[in-house]
């Protein structure tokens, strides 16, 4: 969870000014939390108010994205999902936009079996995102971080997404002279897994992912909440990305961690 938060932020200050390049300064004074980090605590925070029973997850992650929405109504959220946040009755707006992936890496750390984790990925995601390439790019990522917290070798998280979701037969290098903004999660989120598993760490799959370009703070925050699950989160970026966090945020976090990570 941390890690999608890390990349977020990271990205953040490249979603439109992207930079084609692995090097660059991690945290700067333009770096912020935006709509990624925002629903990935609220969906964090769903699966906490569950107490271990999921059976109205889908209901407890409407009244936390809508809560937290309302209160951060800067972090950046799209049109219509904007008016979802404000909606009394909101529902599901056959989106297939990469907010369904950015948001879902909490549950990784929830589902005890890979069928848990697509139940769980889609329960989560469906309030809004009910088009099917959004539930798709939702269950990938989310899949992809369990099996990394699991240790499961690179190759076969590979294996898996390609069997279950998307073909992953290009490398970065060669996609990226020609890589343009893309939201959508057919358009994002193998790309985001791929960073991933070309990484050599944490930071690494960072810099991959953000060197992309494109929705340079999604791609990153999916990219990362894989990468934190198979690496780990070293100290001093947690400490770094604390620092754009409010308080309320940081205690979902600690609160998570300590239940499930």
């Amino acid at each position: 969870m941390l890690g999608a938060i890390i990349g977020d932020i990271v990205g953040s200050r490249f979603e439109r000014h992207n930079h084609k390049s692995k090097d660059f300064d991690l945290f700067t004074d333009r770096c912020r939390f935006t709509d990624d980090t925002a629903m990935t605590v609220a969906v964090a925070k769903a699966l906490l108010e569950c107490k271990g029973d999921y059976t109205e997850l889908s209901d407890h992650t409407v009244r936390c994205m809508q809560e937290i929405g309302r209160k951060y109504p800067n972090a950046g959220y799209g049109q219509i999902f904007y008016l979802w946040l404000h909606h009394k009755n909101p529902g599901p707006y056959r989106s297939y936009g990469n907010g369904s992936a950015m948001r879902v890496s909490p549950v990784a750390y929830v589902a005890k079996t890979e069928k848990e984790c697509i139940q769980l990925a889609k329960a989560v995601t469906q309030v809004s995102h009910d088009h099917p390439e959004g539930i798709k790019g939702a269950e990938a990522a989310a899949l992809a971080t369990w099996g990394a917290m699991r240790g499961i070798p690179k190759g076969a998280i590979r294996a898996h997404i390609e069997e279950w979701y998307y073909i992953l037969d290009f490398t970065i290098d060669e996609i990226r002279p020609k890589y343009r903004f893309d939201a959508s999660c057919q358009g994002s989120a193998p790309q985001a897994i791929e960073a991933f598993l070309e990484s050599e760490n944490f930071e690494d799959t960072i810099r991959i992912a953000v060197s992309l370009g494109g929705d340079s703070d999604t791609i990153a925050a999916i990219a990362g909440g894989i990468a934190g699950a198979y690496y780990g989160v070293p100290n001093d970026l947690r400490l770094k990305a604390i620092e754009y966090l409010p308080a309320e945020f940081i205690d979902i976090l600690e609160d998570f961690e300590k239940n499930y990570c």
